[in-house]
């Protein structure tokens, strides 16, 4: 009886939260660290005993929660916020220890395997339920003893049942999708009225902006593996290139394809100068953010990152990577996901650890962890996106079919080296496309 009167008091707490967080707008915070992404983005470990802190402690008992996040970034920041407030609400303290994304990366697991306590954590939606799956909590009755899924994104709730081999054992937070992101100026002055929406208009979109004297597209070493991955599932849907890439099957006629393709984008000119040895954030920061290229594939907190940059002028553009002729997926398809909240399987006080979870997902807080790091809210009744990630809403909710990261173009770890290696050596034009498949069928032996 006293968790539930706990509950009841947590949840009046944070819709009172969202009601005034809903009541006005803001402006999106002007000084907000890039959110967290792929590993290719992932930030440093940080000292994690500098940064633990610990909630007053209450009657209510306690919680440990482990986070993806430093103590300094903007997530970091508000959901220590939001553990204050939690614990002043409940009476259940919250010992938060902000360990960085390498920190949790390496030291969760071990953590877990010797039974230290941590009641919930948090990384992204593939490395928690499928490398930390056998750890965590079916959430499917909390979720629905609370109706927790009334303001929450449908999509985002079934990814994670996706990723839970048709189970719910995560919550969604801090939402992200990988696309083409453009400079809208560049567009406008080049005459590319309508976004690219197949490769035969991609191509005749990367003329026009070459014509106007800039760089069609950029990239560098952290991303273009993605650029392999889209256009292989373009062609074939993710399993198959999946298998493909898994099996080493290059002699398969859409490796030579989606080479083909790319060689002749390399051949005329589309691609920056500097593809073949930009090391990140070279192609963000160097070219996109100083207006010099005009596209990068790459993820929705890439706005955030390249801010003080590009300045507040810059007119932000978003696309999903476009469809290829006889194509098995379409625009409908991209990689999108979240960060997610998971509960420990062996946690003694899991219904508290939901009720922290709904605090940092819901209301008041999602609202401000959208809002200051400039990211996407995930709680649906927050429906006013930060203005640089405006564009990404009709993306967002367009998609119907979900790429994990890099849409199979790391599934096979011996080969991704490899893979990209090759990649960076096609588009900036030192090997040809048949060449790039014999590359591959070599390494694969």
């Amino acid at each position: 009886m006293k968790r539930r009167k706990l509950w009841a008091l947590a949840l009046t707490a944070a819709m009172a939260g969202s009601l005034t967080a809903c009541g006005g707008g803001s402006k999106p915070a002007e000084t907000a660290a890039a959110p967290a992404a792929a590993e290719t983005t992932a930030a440093p470990a940080g000292d994690s005993a500098a940064a633990d802190t610990q909630a007053p402690a209450g009657d209510g008992g306690s919680l440990v929660y482990w986070s993806m996040w430093e103590s300094t970034e903007p997530q970091g920041q508000v959901i220590k916020e939001a553990v204050d407030k939690f614990a002043a609400d409940t009476g259940i303290a919250v010992d938060v220890q902000f360990k960085g994304r390498t920190g949790i990366r390496e030291g969760l697991q071990p953590a877990l395997d010797a039974g230290t306590n941590i009641d919930v954590f948090d990384e992204d939606i593939d490395r928690v339920n499928k490398t930390w799956g056998a750890y965590i909590l079916d959430l499917e009755d909390l979720v629905k003893e609370n109706d927790y899924e009334a303001t929450a994104s449908a999509s985002l709730m079934g990814a994670c049942r996706e990723v839970g081999d048709g189970t719910l054992k995560s919550i969604p937070y801090q939402p992200n999708v990988f696309a083409f992101f453009y400079n809208q100026s560049i567009f406008d002055e080049a005459g590319v009225t309508e976004v690219p929406k197949t490769w035969a208009e991609l191509d005749a979109a990367c003329q026009k902006i070459k014509d106007a004297g800039y760089t069609p597209i950029t990239c560098d070493d952290a991303y273009i593996l993605c650029m392999f991955g889209y256009h292989m599932s373009r062609i074939n849907g993710y399993d198959k290139t999946s298998d493909i890439v898994k099996n080493n099957k290059w002699d398969d006629p859409s490796v030579l394809a989606m080479a083909k393709a790319y060689e002749d984008f390399a051949a005329k000119g589309y691609f920056s100068e500097g593809i073949g040895s930009n090391v990140w954030p070279a192609g963000q920061n160097q070219e996109l953010a100083m207006g010099t290229a005009a596209m990068y594939l790459n993820g929705s907190w890439l706005p955030n990152e390249v801010k003080d940059m590009a300045g507040d002028d810059f007119k932000w553009g978003c696309f999903s990577y476009p469809a290829v002729e006889n194509g098995t997926d379409g625009t409908e398809a991209a990689n999108f996901g979240a960060q997610v909240l998971a509960i420990n399987k062996n946690s003694q006080n899991a219904e508290a650890a939901f009720q922290l979870i709904t605090y940092i997902t819901k209301g008041e807080f999602d609202k401000k962890l959208s809002v200051e790091s400039v990211g996407i809210p995930s709680d649906s009744t927050n429906t006013e996106w930060p203005a640089q990630i405006a564009c990404v809403q009709p993306v967002m909710e367009s998609l119907t079919t979900r790429y994990p990261w890099a849409a199979g173009a790391e599934d096979n770890v011996d080969m991704t080296p490899i893979i990209k290696e090759n990649m960076m050596k096609l588009c900036g034009g030192s090997v040809t496309a048949d060449e790039f498949v014999a590359n591959l069928q070599a390494a694969g032996k």
